[in-house]
């Protein structure tokens, strides 16, 4: 592996486990809850992320120069919620300005089984193709749209194949309940586990990322059931505690109730 790659992804993934944070949300749905200044709703949570994952736009408007996180910057798009399909996404940012930016990898989304699954794999593998050049990472962002139902082993795992094999350094799923050990065995690249929908409670949050680490994932890439959290903090501190101090369930737990009595 080039120097460049292999020092980008030890950035992002201190001893091969990442806490990654997104604040892409704007980019299709707009004016998102606790999002409305992002810059913000990120400097309490700065302690226990690894990088930030985000859209030119915000980083340049909102997100202060001297932060000291890498960036992993968004550069699929062009849909909307109100559009007639998310899948039906374009590149958006040039790898020259992912490099004015000094951003440390790309992020983008593969729409595999949707009407634009050929579309969004050509995407990713032009993305590939420049960013691979420069020695820039690519995550592969297996999104589903508004067909949640398909986050079910087989499908996650022809889709983190898929993206593998067209050249992304990591992918990002779902996690699901079933065989997701199977997911992770199948891809050859790392899995990094999506929030997807905000969670009923904190403890379900911990569950299913402590579950997914047991099983294989080296982390997570999670944002709505942080910063949308009534304890945006404490259970951040819960989660990186699983993902970088292999904390069991109960530690993150504990870890989780004594952050809340601080803040209070």
């Amino acid at each position: 592996m080039d120097w460049g790659m292999e020092n980008r992804l030890k950035q992002l993934m201190p001893h091969g486990k990442c806490f990654f944070m997104p604040i892409d949300h704007g980019y299709f749905q707009g004016p998102t809850r606790s999002l409305e200044k992002p810059g913000e709703t990120i400097k309490p949570l700065l302690p226990y992320f690894d990088a930030l994952f985000c859209t030119r736009g915000v980083l340049r408007s909102a997100i202060d120069t001297a932060i000291d996180k890498p960036i992993i910057l968004r550069v699929s798009g062009c849909t909307s919620m109100v559009g007639k399909d998310l899948a039906n996404e374009e590149l958006t940012t040039s790898v020259e300005e992912v490099i004015r930016v000094n951003a440390a990898a790309v992020g983008i989304s593969v729409f595999i089984g949707s009407d634009y699954e050929k579309e969004t794999l050509k995407n990713l593998s032009a993305m590939v193709n420049e960013c691979e050049r420069y020695g820039i990472p690519v995550m592969a962002v297996t999104a589903v749209g508004k067909e949640m139902e398909k986050r079910e082993a087989r499908y996650l795992g022809l889709c983190c194949r898929i993206a593998a094999e067209l050249g992304a350094r990591v992918v990002k799923t779902y996690w699901c309940e079933k065989d997701f050990d199977k997911v992770v065995s199948g891809c050859p690249v790392p899995v990094i586990m999506a929030g997807g929908p905000k969670c009923e409670t904190e403890l379900e949050v911990l569950e299913f990322v402590h579950d997914g680490m047991q099983k294989g994932a080296v982390g997570l890439n999670l944002g709505r059931n942080v910063w949308q959290s009534p304890h945006p903090v404490a259970i951040a501190k819960a989660l990186n505690a699983i993902v970088h101090k292999n904390a069991s369930l109960k530690e993150a737990s504990e870890i989780l109730v004594k952050a809340k009595e601080i803040k209070k």
